[in-house]
């Protein structure tokens, strides 16, 4: 590997983490090198025409700097990526700065070193892609996520394009293959090393119809019908122009697509043991910032119900229509969960807000003014097992539930997460389990001058 490469991806970090943990993320892996290694001469070749999607921790990123390009367009789907390429850019900037003057003054012709950065995309859009020679790309293990990207470099890109997809071999399937097939009519494969493979895709087809995310569906699934009628109110009492059910609109890196999975679906089917709202006596909320304590507008006469790693947005519109008084709240840290979520409260007609963050972080909302948590957390991180985020979202529920308030969260029963709700929110319950999955109620419980003395 080029020594300027390695110089950089010595220093970087799995952000937000140091890299100390044995069992932990790496900051560059066994991937991003072969990535960076096969695409050296292109990067040479086409200084300023270089996109990487899919970046971990800014590897393939600011290696891609390393190697010679000028400035490098990037989109990440996790805001946590975003993040850890922030701050790997700060950690090596130097390095990559000395490294280019080497090489401008070692040239043939000695000239001023070129001016190089990298500029962040929110999503996947023309301009990310438009005249791009070279894309590079960290596998997703989603097919709806690779055709979602295939699609748009495909259709964007300059025709003379190269898709480099690196990934792990064991998470590699033949159906990747015919993902990019689809959209490229030259798609071959590297040799494995160490473990990795790269996936070539040249020649993007023409004509071939539009793209294919989003996807809209309507869910009419007996745990939606009976969790978004409002307490109440009798079962089945649509009217006639109201079709029975939930519209959902997922992209492709969205989890779960357009469909429900079992773990929300297990968490819909006790909607009716859920608080009622509309019943509370919702205390006024005020910022934990403001010594005057005055209520904040807006949020003084209704009740709060957050949806916490909202994915396509399911639950979130069930909140909305099974509470139509409630402000709804809904966080994911992917950008495809969020415009996923946005465009599945429009299509129901809620009038919520989606946040994109990491685990709840950025909820516009003051500490302790919510009333109701769902949350279906994730377990997985790409392909590895993580629970890390898990227990972030129970802090984030603990910290903006009001006293009394609720965090109803279903996981998958090996976890064992009883102990870590009550650590972070208070007593849990175990309310439901099926063959996988469990579902419990955690109570909020804050800690007063008179509890502690006994008084």
């Amino acid at each position: 590997m080029n020594p300027e490469v390695e110089a950089v991806l010595a220093r970087l970090q799995p952000y937000p983490e140091d890299g100390s943990r044995a069992d932990g993320p790496v900051a560059a892996d066994a991937t991003d090198r072969l990535l960076l290694d096969e695409a050296a001469a292109l990067v040479q070749e086409h200084p300023d025409g270089v996109v990487v999607l899919g970046d971990r921790f800014g590897a393939l990123t600011l290696g891609a700097l390393a190697s010679g390009a000028h400035q490098v367009r990037t989109q990440m789907d996790a805001v946590t990526a975003e993040a850890a390429l922030s701050a790997n850019s700060r950690r090596v900037s130097k390095v990559l700065w000395d490294g280019h003057a080497r090489t401008a003054a070692s040239a043939p012709a000695p000239h001023e070193p070129a001016g190089l950065g990298f500029t962040q995309y929110d999503r996947l859009e023309p301009r990310l892609l438009e005249g791009a020679r070279l894309v590079l790309l960290q596998l997703p293990t989603s097919l709806a996520e690779l055709t979602e990207i295939a699609e748009h470099v495909a259709r964007y890109a300059d025709p003379a394009v190269t898709l480099l997809a690196g990934g792990r071999v064991k998470h590699m399937t033949h159906a990747m293959n015919d993902v990019l097939g689809a959209s490229f009519a030259q798609v071959g494969a590297s040799l494995a090393r160490q473990k990795s493979r790269l996936l070539i895709a040249r020649e993007p087809r023409a004509g071939v119809g539009p793209l294919t995310y989003p996807v809209t569906a309507r869910l009419t699934d007996r745990e939606i019908l009976d969790a978004i009628v409002p307490p109440g109110t009798a079962p089945g009492s649509a009217g006639p122009d109201e079709p029975a059910g939930l519209t959902v609109v997922a992209h492709g890196a969205a989890f779960a697509g357009a469909t429900l999975d079992h773990g929300t679906r297990f968490l819909l089917a006790q909607a009716h043991r859920w608080p009622h709202l509309s019943d509370l006596q919702v205390t006024p909320a005020t910022s934990t910032s403001d010594p005057s304590d005055t209520p904040i507008p807006g949020m003084d006469a209704h009740p709060v119900a957050v949806d916490l790693g909202c994915g396509t947005g399911i639950l979130a519109a069930v909140l909305g229509l099974r509470y139509p008084t409630a402000h709804v709240l809904a966080s994911d840290r992917s950008r495809a969960a969020c415009d996923s979520a946005a465009a599945t409260l429009a299509a129901n007609g809620v009038g919520g807000r989606v946040v994109r963050d990491d685990a709840g972080a950025l909820l516009p909302i003051p500490d302790g003014s919510a009333d109701l948590v769902l949350l279906n957390p994730p377990f997985h991180d790409r392909a590895a097992l993580s629970t890390d985020a898990a227990h972030r979202m129970f802090a984030t529920a603990g910290r903006v539930l009001r006293d009394g308030g609720e965090l109803w969260t279903v996981f998958n029963t090996g976890l064992h997460y009883r102990r870590a709700l009550e650590r972070a929110v208070g007593p849990t319950e175990h309310v439901a389990q099926d063959r996988r999955f469990s579902v419990t109620r955690s109570v909020r419980k804050l800690l007063t001058d008179m509890s502690v003395t006994g008084g």
